[in-house]
């Protein structure tokens, strides 16, 4: 039976951390290969720093004219890719701010050239507020644009720019960015015509307990609609740098946890939960895999956004293996789409 509303923020406020935890672990080994955690090699490529939302918890984001703004030439992506495929990578997480000079025909442009050169990669591009900009910008409807991103090579979208999808809370942090109403809409355009695409959430934000849950039921009210998820991947706020990190408490390894074990209990109808390294730590996202999650994401290569917040956490794919080994799991490498892995 799916879990309420109040039964999640009560398991968010409760103190019982390892009887959350396995309680989150043993539907996890329900709900995926119980001998095996998986990892990504591949690549974040953000291919513009400019943006006009003026998110107050973004330390990344460049005004259009400043001296340090970019767009990144085509060639230097190649260059990236190249790197990313010596390391035994198989994708590309392409994306950046929004954009309002940058038409449709740029984004077809870039990912038919990613395609001729790299026709093996997979292409996994562009948040909901990157697709519903680029409609704006061109005029277009989200589904014509998502369609014609389809047809240059787009093969799944990553969930970005959901932070926490409650409208309370997204008028605090970032009034200018979509609604989560729009977030929703552009993800079941996406599922309706063929297309994959993850769940993301940002918390320790400024949110209560019950804005998280929000998040939580209306991924699982989408899921539940088109099944169109392959992940849910929680992750913390990163506030150095940040205007907002001045205003709110940062979160600590317990919530992470806690939150991380909720969306397991609660996203019944998603098979995948991965536990991040990014903001929390390695140690921490190893602690993941017994609280849920069967999967620690990707090698990453390159991360600018959370950098840019004075993040520094970094690893390999040794280490990943490390870690998911030492937790009792086989590691195995996957492509984007969970559809195969690789026992090495």
């Amino acid at each position: 039976m799916a879990l309420t509303k109040q039964a999640a923020i009560d398991m968010l406020a409760s103190d019982d951390l390892v009887g959350l935890g396995m309680e989150a672990h043993a539907m996890r080994l329900k709900k995926t290969d119980p001998r095996v955690a998986t990892y990504q090699i591949d690549r974040n490529i953000n291919y513009t720093n400019f943006c006009t939302e003026y998110c107050s918890f973004c330390a990344f984001y460049r005004p259009l004219g400043a001296k340090d703004g970019y767009l990144l030439p085509f060639e230097d992506i190649y260059k990236k890719i190249e790197e990313m495929l010596e390391l035994g990578g198989t994708g590309v997480l392409l994306q950046g701010g929004l954009h309002p000079d940058l038409q449709i025909e740029y984004y077809e442009n870039l990912l038919r050239s990613l395609k001729a050169r790299f026709p093996t990669v997979h292409l996994h591009c562009f948040s909901a507020p990157e697709i519903l900009c680029i409609a704006e910008v061109s005029e277009l409807s989200v589904e014509d644009t998502i369609r014609r991103l389809m047809d240059a090579g787009l093969q799944s979208i990553p969930g970005g720019g959901a932070e926490i999808l409650d409208d309370e809370i997204r008028g605090k942090i970032a009034r200018l960015k979509c609604t989560s109403d729009d977030w929703e809409m552009m993800h079941r355009t996406a599922h309706r015509l063929g297309l994959r695409t993850t769940a993301t959430m940002m918390f320790g934000c400024g949110e209560e307990l019950a804005h998280r849950v929000n998040h939580f039921e209306r991924i699982r009210r989408i899921q539940e609609d088109t099944g169109g998820f392959t992940a849910f991947i929680p992750w913390m706020f990163a506030p150095d740098n940040t205007p907002l990190g001045k205003k709110v408490p940062e979160a600590t390894a317990v919530d992470y946890l806690k939150t991380l074990a909720v969306s397991r209990l609660y996203l019944d109808n998603i098979d995948h939960i991965q536990s991040s390294w990014l903001t929390p730590g390695v140690k921490v996202c190893q602690i993941g895999l017994q609280f849920g999650a069967d999967d620690v994401g990707s090698i990453l290569i390159e991360e600018n956004v959370v950098f840019a917040a004075g993040v520094r956490n970094r690893t390999n794919e040794g280490e990943l293996r490390r870690i998911i080994s030492e937790a009792g799991f086989i590691p195995a490498q996957r492509d984007t789409l969970y559809r195969s892995y690789v026992l090495k």
